[in-house]
């Protein structure tokens, strides 16, 4: 007995929550508030997750050991049967001596014996750790990140100020939950006078989870389809490619939309920042927006600003605030869209690579864009494997990941169906779970339960992130995930974990108010509670509400909402349609310009890094930057004293013009508008410029004097 794998489980969870929240969020640059609170979220909903199965074979072997009690108790009345039948039967000897006495020998009962599970925890310490976990969890989920998500986006510029709008705005988020809520205390308590804060603590519980599998079953009626078609669909790289170009196109459309958007807010920033002068009251509030706004938008809004009239009125604090918050929620937009973009971009690119090598006869592989990659890198995955890897195998292991997610989707929905029958006990997770049982094979139920409820929260939370409508929250990786996105990712973590196991329970038969037989429940399932004082809910919602997940299946499978939302005019990725088509060819043509692009930035980049090497000395880019701009202006600085003397001696010379002018424009306007916009020319120019003005200077020199110059 020990706490030994409890506490590895729970620092393995914890490294893994640090990795993820390392590679989408960015810890430099976002507030030690937000991330330590979402670190916190997506922490604890991790160990609901791999913490339950240890849970889930702790109370099964309490449940045979407290089966084994009574069958001892049960078994005392035979033993002493057994007793008095040996002695009528006259098996053991008579004693010789009449004062003398024997004791009877008892035949005892044989009673199966309970194996202890490898990771058997303490009694006392799952009720609580999940006390900790649950309600830790809960808290931040409506009420802190809440308030922190309303923080972020609130307009005003002051702490208290931002607090009491983020309050105000939740406020009337949950006003309808607190009308809710209120409906059903007073029905509570008209039906049960003797309601008291453990009925309160349950009531709370099971709205919130009441809340959740509402939330999930509609999650996972689209999840357990698309997830494994998804993965069939990966592993043809053509078609993969032709649903990038499709989001490509419509992601470009919503770029130049977010663009526009933020251009006229940075006009409309402007426009009031000209009418506030540097001792205004309100200039502070001026500079705290213009520091939201990155450098290259800002000096990009100051180059196209309109003069202002001189009569403009001064906007009022309320204008600013209203200006602020819309810009937040622009730059935020802004941001989201340009990550995607890039991604997008890096992605097809990827994807061309592959479908041209796969068609290709030469069996390696061959990027567009050579990578840099340690040599030692290259040593151990050259390019003869790596076109076996993306060409053949990963197409096959695709498919093969395809079907085992299919074929779990399938026991997901069949158990869904069927968990209420008892007996039979025809849920296919409860029928692995009891014969694993049977065995006292603890190890298996815990790797069950674990796989289980982490493919169901993996179809769940990616559907989350895929619906267009929630399409503003977007994880990233990379760090480039917002503020904003990850607040709601550890906020729906938190309301949907404890919902799922609770449902997971219900599946493998270990919730008796599910199933409505007497059995020792989970710590778990103490600590959360039941809606049984909410007869319809406990009766009727829990029970049939998880079956829609077969229609809302269906209806995935054969794409009757992508039909729908295409009809009422929200175009989405259909195989068999002109417009998707149309759009996967506009989405081509995209790519092929924003690849030729970064091309040609590569290009400039690796000139820039030439002509470092050449007349840089080692110095960092902004002084190379600088030097050869200073370089540059010497080389020019003679050339320009010396061109009115040139230009008077190439007049006397026939056809010296062009020569003149063309060495006067190259070595002053030319080269410095060069300069300033592409230093990766300078070299070429320099060497040009070189031979040009020594060109020059030959033909402006004047011929030594001869025997006929007097005549």
């Amino acid at each position: 007995m020990g706490v030994g794998p409890l506490v590895v489980e729970v620092l393995v969870t914890f490294i893994v929550a640090i990795v993820v929240l390392f590679r989408y969020g960015n810890w430099y640059r976002h507030h030690l508030v937000v991330t330590v609170s979402v670190l916190i979220a997506w922490y604890f909903s991790m160990l609901i997750v791999f913490i339950l199965p240890l849970d889930v074979s702790n109370t099964i072997y309490g449940n045979c050991r407290d089966a084994l009690e009574e069958t001892a108790a049960a078994a005392q009345p035979l033993i002493a049967e057994n007793v008095n039948e040996t002695n009528e039967s006259g098996i053991h000897p008579v004693p010789l001596d009449s004062n003398e006495t024997t004791t009877p020998i008892p035949v005892p009962v044989p009673i199966p014996e309970c194996h202890k599970p490898w990771s058997l925890v303490p009694d006392g310490v799952f009720p609580v750790f999940w006390r900790v976990v649950y309600w830790t969890s809960q808290v931040l989920t409506w009420l802190i990140l809440p308030l922190m998500q309303s923080y972020t986006k609130a307009g005003d510029f002051t702490f208290g100020t931002k607090l009491r709008s983020a309050v105000i705005d939740n406020a009337i988020y949950y006003g309808s939950y607190l009308l809710i809520v209120g409906i059903l205390l007073l029905y509570i308590a008209l039906n049960d006078p003797g309601l008291d804060g453990a009925k309160l603590r349950a009531i709370a519980a099971s709205a919130s989870n009441t809340w959740g599998l509402f939330w999930l079953v509609l999650l996972l009626g689209y999840g357990l389809v698309e997830v494994p078609r998804s993965f069939w669909h990966s592993a043809s790289t053509l078609h993969t490619l032709h649903h990038a170009y499709f989001r490509a196109a419509k992601l470009s459309q919503e770029k130049a939309e977010a663009n526009e958007h933020v251009g006229d807010l940075l006009q409309s920033m402007q426009a009031l920042g000209g009418s506030i002068g540097l001792g205004h009251p309100l200039r502070s509030h001026m500079d705290i927006i213009e520091t939201k706004v990155p450098t290259e938008l800002l000096d990009k809004a100051r180059r196209h600003l309109v003069p202002d009239s001189p009569h403009a009125d001064v906007p009022s604090e309320k204008a600013l605030v209203r200006l602020h918050k819309q810009l937040i929620k622009a730059l935020q937009n802004h941001r989201r869209v340009e990550t995607q973009w890039g991604l997008l971009v890096s992605k097809i690119v990827d994807l061309e690579d592959t479908h041209r090598n796969a068609v290709s006869h030469e069996k390696s592989f061959k990027p567009s864009t050579p990578p840099q990659r340690h040599y030692i890198f290259s040593y151990i995955y050259p390019p003869t494997l790596e076109w076996v890897w993306r060409c053949r195998i990963r197409g096959y292991l695709l498919r093969a990941l395809a079907v085992l997610c299919a074929l779990v989707s399938v026991v997901v929905v069949w158990s869904e169906l069927t968990f209420f029958s008892t007996s039979p006990t025809i849920s296919l997770f409860a029928v692995f779970v009891n014969l694993a049982k049977a065995n006292y094979d603890y190890f298996t139920i815990e790797v069950i339960s674990s796989l289980s409820m982490a493919y169901i929260a993996f179809c769940a939370y990616s559907t989350l992130f895929k619906v267009r409508v929630l399409n503003l929250y977007y994880l990233a990786p990379y760090h480039q995930t917002d503020e904003y996105s990850l607040i709601f990712s550890g906020m729906m973590l938190c309301r949907l974990t404890p919902p799922m196991c609770l449902n997971f329970l219900s599946l493998i038969h270990m919730d008796s108010h599910v199933i409505k037989e007497r059995t020792e429940e989970t710590h778990y399932t103490q600590i959360m509670g039941h809606m049984d004082v909410i007869r319809i809910i406990s009766d009727g919602f829990n029970i049939y509400f998880p079956m829609m997940i077969v229609a809302l299946c269906l209806a995935t499978y054969y794409s009757l909402g992508s039909r729908l939302l295409s009809a009422l005019g929200f175009q989405q990725f259909m195989c068999d349609d002109d417009l998707t088509s149309d759009l996967i060819e506009e989405g081509k043509t995209l790519i092929s310009r924003e690849a030729r692009r970064r091309q040609r930035q590569e290009d400039n980049a690796a000139r820039r890094r030439d002509f470092a090497e050449r007349f840089g000395g080692g110095e960092t880019s902004a002084s190379m930057y600088r030097s050869a701009r200073q370089r540059a202006e010497e080389l020019v600085r003679p050339l320009k004293r010396e061109d009115s003397s040139e230009s008077a001696q190439l007049e006397l010379l026939g056809g010296s013009d062009n020569v003149a002018d063309y060495s006067s424009h190259t070595t002053t306007s030319s080269l410095t508008v060069e300069t300033e916009t592409d230093v990766g020319r300078i070299g070429d120019r320099m060497s040009s410029l070189t031979g040009m003005t020594q060109y020059s200077r030959a033909r402006t020199h004047k011929p030594d004097k001869g025997l006929f110059d007097d005549v």
